[in-house]
């Protein structure tokens, strides 16, 4: 072989070699360690829980240079979650994202059928190797939320209209009653349940419950806004969450607010890193900017805000929503003084609602 071959059969093999490392390192192009999949209940472009947490990913991905694929409009408890799993395999989605609380009860017994993707489930107590649980401190938000109402309402009575009772759920309505009795100790929740996500009929009926009930502040855990609608129609002040100050009404005078784009690029740069899957729970809160209660309404005076921002400050410096003496609603004493609520705790088994919430048939 003459020295030009011989350079041309060198260059040959590095090349060679250089496709089998990066073959080895970043997986075959159809398996492309660059690739997302998003699992959403409802619509991408739906003004509310689903929409943020898409426009929250995919903002997350463009930054870190990573392509996202979705599952729309899947719904709990069918079946349907594993197909959309295998769909997202198929198309080469390395890493595969759960935004509903009971995905994880469908999927909690297959995750391990697919050991080289990578999971992450929102709120969840399920947990295996390749599987994290995933979530913002909403808490502190809707603890701030409830400082707010503290301060505004004059009846001493809030209205909370829930989806169900579940750690997520509980947990933001406690740390809501937290806030509010930590400025006014009179003042009382009153909740409500619908037993769903999403449905309008039910959180409007619910809502005129709460007003009947003599509530001048209403307050929702829902996928959408509508119950900050039906207390707009009755004239009742209301403080949203998942939406903007755009599609709040004009009783609206703050809202409940994730930063999704900053829990996922937390997350999906240790993906990228190789070190996903590496804790057990991914809690992601204030001081990461991953929450907040941002005021729309000059209803929030400068004395208000000064307070709001008194309260938030301690969180960010390390004081903690759940801790000092607590007590259930059943009168159990549920954290004694000096001590804190561990985040095992708050995430897995809150199973119960602090002093002060009040539950309507």
């Amino acid at each position: 072989m003459n020295k030009k071959g011989t350079i041309l059969l060198s260059t040959f093999i590095l090349i060679t070699v250089a496709i089998v490392l990066l073959i080895i390192f970043y997986g075959s192009p159809k398996t492309q360690k660059s690739t997302v999949g998003i699992i959403l209940t409802g619509s991408k472009d739906e003004n509310g829980w689903n929409g943020k947490h898409y426009a929250g990913c995919q903002k997350a991905c463009e930054e870190l240079g990573l392509k996202l694929l979705v599952k729309e409009n899947v719904p709990e408890n069918t079946g349907e979650c594993e197909k959309a799993v295998k769909e997202l395999v198929k198309a080469g989605a390395s890493v595969i994202i759960f935004t509903s609380y009971y995905y994880t009860e469908e999927m909690k017994d297959k995750v391990s059928d697919y050991p080289d993707i990578v999971f992450y489930q929102n709120s969840s107590e399920f947990h295996a190797k390749n599987l994290t649980s995933y979530f913002a401190r909403l808490y502190q938000a809707r603890y701030l939320a409830g400082v707010a109402a503290g301060l505004k309402t004059k009846t001493n009575k809030i209205g909370y209209v829930a989806a169900m009772s579940n750690n997520e759920v509980n947990r933001g309505i406690s740390a809501f009653t937290l806030g509010l009795k930590s400025v006014n100790p009179e003042a009382n929740v009153y909740v409500t349940w619908t037993n769903s996500w999403d449905d309008e009929e039910k959180e409007r009926e619910n809502t005129n419950k709460l007003i009947a009930e003599g509530v001048d502040i209403v307050t929702y855990h829902q996928n959408t806004a509508n119950v900050v609608r039906a207390a707009d129609e009755n004239g009742i002040a209301s403080i949203g969450y998942n939406i903007t100050a755009e599609e709040a009404g004009e009783k609206c005078f703050g809202i409940v607010v994730c930063n999704w784009d900053k829990v996922y690029y937390k997350i999906l740069s240790e993906f990228k890193q190789g070190r996903a899957n590496n804790e057990k729970n991914k809690w992601i809160g204030i001081d990461d900017g991953a929450v907040g209660f941002n005021v729309i309404s000059g209803e929030i005076t400068k004395e208000d805000k000064e307070k709001l921002n008194a309260a938030m400050a301690m969180i960010i410096n390390g004081g903690d929503v759940f801790s000092g003496v607590i007590y259930d609603n059943a009168g159990n004493l549920k954290c004694d003084e000096g001590e804190m609520i561990s985040d095992e705790e708050l995430l897995e088994n809150f199973g119960w609602l602090v002093d002060g919430v009040i539950e309507l048939e």
